[in-house]
């Protein structure tokens, strides 16, 4: 978080950037290098040598993408690589029982896509990876602040104000809260007070899309587990889950039970987490079981 606090406010010598964008490497030396520090400290920590990893990815990675993945933790350090669809990972993360042979769908809205996905038998049966997420919602509150109050702000502000803010449908108490940024009449620095209605205008559009992609799902579901589904509700995970209301606005688009999972932006994290610590059990989960050495 501290490096993410410097994107937008380095000095001329330095400069920030990102890895990793819409869930794949968007710059290869970058992510071996980021990767290589990780893996380092958590080497010395706990005296370990090459270490096996899992690598949570979105469900519509290409194999190119896969490739470069692989050979970046490979490079940076690994023994071993195996890598692991996110929902699939978000799911284990989220407590639910994946190698049931029940229907269970999770939607898992993070930085840089949106994974959606039916489970079954601890497989994912359909699932569809959007690239609009997060980091897109920020783009919109960006653009719209822009447009709409001849405001520029960057992307860290356009985050805290999704946090605080953000809506999917209107809030029963309006909420607000004031925003610096450069006016771009005259390039002079402005505060202005901006409200949960105005951000929920800004990214309906793309909230459209999230919901779009989860109907879409729910339709090339089979229809013994669509009636699984509806017994249990759809489980919302990743920050995204977090946008107020948007639990609401999707239950009453889909005609079904939404529950948010319990910390939802750590669920893919500690879903991975789980399944290297009981590898061999869990291999059936993940992209390949082979090891890549």
């Amino acid at each position: 978080m501290k490096q993410k606090r410097c994107y937008g406010r380095t000095p001329e010598q330095i400069k920030a950037v990102r890895p990793l964008k819409d869930g794949v490497i968007a710059d290869f030396t970058a992510t071996q290098l980021m990767l290589k520090n990780l893996i380092e400290k958590v080497g010395k920590r706990y005296n370990i040598g090459r270490p096996r990893v899992v690598v949570g990815v979105p469900s519509g990675i290409t194999e190119v993408e896969e490739r470069a993945v692989e050979e970046s933790v490979i490079q940076a350090g690994a023994k071993e690589v195996y890598l692991i669809e996110e929902p699939m990972a978000a799911a284990i993360g989220a407590a639910l029982d994946v190698g049931e042979p029940s229907g269970n769908i999770i939607v898992d809205i993070g930085g840089g896509t949106t994974e959606v996905a039916v489970i079954s038998l601890g497989g994912i049966v359909v699932s569809h990876s959007l690239r609009v997420a997060g980091d897109e919602l920020d783009e919109d509150i960006v653009n719209y602040i822009k447009r709409e109050v001849n405001l520029s702000i960057g992307e860290t502000t356009a985050e805290q104000i999704k946090m605080q803010i953000g809506c999917a449908s209107p809030l029963m108490s309006e909420m607000s809260m004031e925003v610096r940024g450069r006016d771009l009449s005259n390039g002079l620095p402005k505060n202005v007070t901006i409200t949960s209605t105005q951000i929920e205008e800004a990214i309906k559009e793309s909230i459209a899309k999230i919901i779009e992609i989860v109907k879409v799902t729910l339709e090339k579901t089979p229809p013994e587990l669509a009636s699984d589904i509806m017994e249990k509700g759809i489980v919302l995970a990743g920050g995204g889950a977090l946008i107020q209301n948007l639990d609401k606005v999707l239950s009453i688009e889909t005609g079904m039970p939404v529950y948010i999972a319990e910390e939802p932006l750590d669920c893919v994290v500690r879903g991975t987490g789980k399944t290297l610590e009981d590898l061999e059990r869990l291999k059936t989960v993940l992209v390949n079981s082979r090891k890549r050495k």
